[in-house]
């Protein structure tokens, strides 16, 4: 039978906000069906209108606020504050350090069943505002100029923003004097519904550490108009620029980057340091956006790993091996591995850099590859692990297991599929002891975790 919904389209009804969705929605119930409504915190009382309504919950917007959660803030309404990718800008910090605390708590405790694993208060930022390195912003025109911002959700309409609050200053500096310039020289922006023009998008990114700047400029184009005095001007007008490269994108697609990429001036990659490893960053690497962040975050996970010095490791989805260099510092030896052939030769670029001998990469996907090693007799003390946000393979939480190291680090991004994982290695012989939630990405709804996991033995 099918069931009748307590409420209907259109309807305008009071409620009480309950939770927040994953994606920073307020939860309301009414007889026990669930309604998403942006914008509503946790305790509030408000009027919505219903606006959406299917078989296991609704969509509502809300009219009215009855009573505020004493963690609203007052935001300023204008378009790129809507749109620039900040959905928690208007709850407090430490509002939005609770909610990504027991985020992580709620679902270690529902999805994994570990109700006895230490769960430690969550570390945020100081300074939780301007903070990423790395911005790529989409281009357009509007009244004869060019523009660059963010899409308005469930479009491909481009809202012209001058800045982005969780872009640090050098990166929205950059991305505004690019716009500038281009549009000064005339130069088009890429047209979507014809296929036409030539700049789609423009990257910045940043070396905090070094105070070394790269802009990326990527076109539908094999050519870019007046190129040369493009270059001129914007070596002129951002004297912390270090590299400029032009990216080729001539597909119909929404992938932001081509394949072919060519240096217009200076050096192809950046530098940064995490920590004192130092890093080269190119237009096509990987590297973490919040670098302050990401030195708590690993520095966390070799806590957790708890090298002697003496420990053979390995580091599934190393990426430009970011974690692997970390943990080289205190081990015998680590080997890691990732499926992306460039962010290897990034590794090993790193590694040399770094003249960490005791490292080793591997080219594959984790589930293959470890599995490959551990059937040749190659074992390890300590694996760790940092997969994308659909988790560990189930092989690869199979090797695990039949391996055996003594202890596992799982670095997430990924609450819900942490705790899935961790479930799966309890129920092979592991036991959690702790685990460590790091805010990652202030302002937005995302979290990142580490877990110490040893073996039960």
């Amino acid at each position: 039978m099918s069931r009748t919904l307590p409420i209907n389209k259109n309807d305008y009804i009071d409620v009480v906000f309950e939770d927040l969705t994953h994606d920073g929605a307020g939860v309301a119930k009414v007889d026990g069906y669930p309604l998403f409504v942006a914008n509503g915190l946790p305790g509030e009382k408000a009027k919505v209108k219903v606006i959406k309504t299917g078989k296991s919950y609704g969509v509502g917007r809300l009219i009215e606020l009855y009573e505020k959660s004493p963690y609203r803030v007052d935001i300023p309404v204008s378009e790129k504050h809507k749109y620039g990718g900040c959905q928690l800008e208007h709850i407090s910090y430490e509002g939005q350090l609770k909610y990504k605390e027991n985020q992580v708590r709620q679902v270690l405790n529902r999805i994994g069943k570990l109700e006895n694993v230490t769960i430690h208060p969550i570390l945020g930022m100081e300074n939780p505002l301007y903070y990423r390195n790395k911005a790529q912003v989409p281009v357009g025109e509007q009244d004869g100029k060019l523009i660059a911002g963010f899409f308005k959700p469930r479009s491909h309409e481009i809202v012209d923003t001058d800045e982005s609050l969780i872009q640090l200053p050098e990166v929205n500096e950059a991305v505004q004097t690019v716009k500038e310039i281009c549009s000064k020289l005339g130069i088009p922006a890429y047209q979507e519904e014809t296929h036409s023009g030539v700049v789609r998008h423009i990257m910045a990114r940043y070396g905090k550490q070094t105070s070394e700047l790269m802009v990326v400029i990527i076109t539908r184009t094999k050519d870019i108009p007046q190129k040369n005095k493009l270059v001129e001007e914007i070596t002129v007008r951002l004297p912390k620029v270090k590299s400029i490269v032009h990216n080729i994108n001539s597909k119909r697609t929404n992938v932001i980057l081509g394949k072919k990429t060519t240096v217009l001036w200076g050096s192809e990659v950046i530098y940064d340091y995490i920590g004192n490893v130092k890093f080269a960053i190119s237009a096509l690497s990987f590297y973490q956006v919040n670098p302050v962040q990401t030195k708590v975050l690993y520095d966390k996970a070799l806590e957790y790993a708890d090298l002697k010095g003496e420990e053979s490791v390995i580091d599934a989805y190393c990426g430009i091996g970011t974690i692997t260099l970390f943990l080289a510092q205190k081990a015998k030896n680590v080997f890691g591995v990732e499926v992306v052939p460039d962010a290897i030769e990034d590794a090993r670029r790193n590694a040399e850099l770094n003249e960490m001998e005791n490292v080793e990469f591997a080219d594959g996907e984790a589930e293959v590859v470890i599995p490959k090693w551990y059937q040749e007799g190659n074992a390890a003390d300590v694996l760790v692990v940092d997969p994308p946000r659909k988790g560990c393979d189930e092989a690869l939480l199979k090797t695990i297991i039949d391996m055996k190291p003594k202890k596992v680090v799982y670095v997430s991004c990924n609450p819900a599929t942490l705790a899935r994982d961790l479930r799966i290695l309890e129920d092979g012989g592991y036991k959690t002891l702790e685990v460590q939630p790091v805010d990652m990405f202030p302002m937005t709804t995302h979290v990142e975790a580490v877990a110490k996991i040893i073996l039960n033995l």
